[in-house]
């Protein structure tokens, strides 16, 4: 009997959206949803623009760095400019404000905050000619529904400052993640090195207007919070969402919003002490349930 011998996938096919589309969507769903922990203890000792403006610099280049070396061409003035308004919105505003509002408002706000950014960029998306389909929708409305009801009954105690700031980032977040799809920007990895570096001056520049220093010396809880926010969520996470705003749809890509506050609730279960209500996995069923029809409205495309 004669056999036909089968190829060994190559490393190039296994670098394939097929393949790291599943990939990226896993990182940001789990290591963005542990973030909100570790930024609470950061903040608490560090100046929260500040201890941005440190994060995205010092992860920014180390990745430029890395990624020069192994010969990826650098951004043309207009991809910098393009990559500098991005990060200005995604960690300037979008980021450095859920830093500055979670020094006083409760994580229930945030969640739900956080949640809207798959409807902004929904609407974003639209004005560019690109609506979510019905089952999209069904998706996003269902995600944004599981948010709330895994707060329903939270200690929602936000400041008005904060609140206001939150409902700025996510709009910043939003606009900058469609607006950045139909601009002209490098290749992702170095897109997302770039972005970091514009947003850390952006991020710089407030704690400079706000005269934010540090006053004592952080604990090593806070620096080890802040050193996981730069190893996990900027170098391994902000890479794995640059990838899928170039290459998901942005209902996928924004799908990470409403897995977030499951996996957020999770961590501070583990990590602080918190307990989880009936309700609680009520919501998580909900925001699973959208996650699914999101991606079968992909997968059927």
């Amino acid at each position: 009997m004669n056999h036909v011998a089968t190829a060994a996938p190559t490393p190039s096919a296994l670098l394939t959206p097929r393949v790291l589309v599943p990939l990226a969507l896993l990182g940001v769903y789990l290591i963005w949803g542990s973030t909100y922990y570790a930024i609470r203890v950061a903040v608490a000792e560090y100046p929260p623009f500040l201890m941005a403006a440190v994060r995205f610099l010092l992860a920014g280049a180390l990745m430029y760095a890395v990624l020069r070396w192994r010969g990826v061409a650098a951004p043309t003035r207009h991809q910098w400019t393009n990559c500098f308004v991005s990060g200005s919105l995604l960690l300037g505003l979008g980021n450095g404000l859920v830093c500055y509002a979670e020094q006083t408002v409760a994580s229930g706000i945030a969640a739900v905050a956080v949640a809207s950014v798959g409807l902004f960029m929904a609407i974003f998306a639209g004005l560019y000619g690109q609506w979510p389909n019905r089952l999209e929708w069904l998706g996003l409305i269902a995600g944004f529904i599981g948010v709330v009801v895994l707060n329903v009954g939270g200690e929602l105690r936000g400041s008005p400052l904060g609140a206001g700031a939150l409902v700025i980032a996510t709009i910043a977040w939003a606009f900058g993640s469609v607006w950045s799809k139909h601009q002209d920007m490098p290749h992702p990895a170095m897109s997302a090195a770039a972005q970091m570096l514009g947003g850390s001056v952006t991020l710089g520049l407030i704690a400079l207007l706000r005269s934010e220093h540090l006053t004592v010396m952080p604990s090593l809880n806070a620096t080890l919070a802040l050193a996981y926010l730069m190893i996990a969520g900027s170098l391994l996470g902000f890479s794995a969402y640059i990838y899928l705003l170039h290459h998901a749809r942005p209902a996928l890509a924004s799908s990470y919003a409403y897995v977030n506050p499951p996996v957020a609730v999770l961590v501070g279960v583990a990590l602080g002490g918190e307990s989880v209500r009936t309700l609680d996995i009520a919501g998580m069923v909900v925001i699973l349930a959208g996650v699914v029809a999101i991606t079968l409205a992909k997968n059927k495309r």
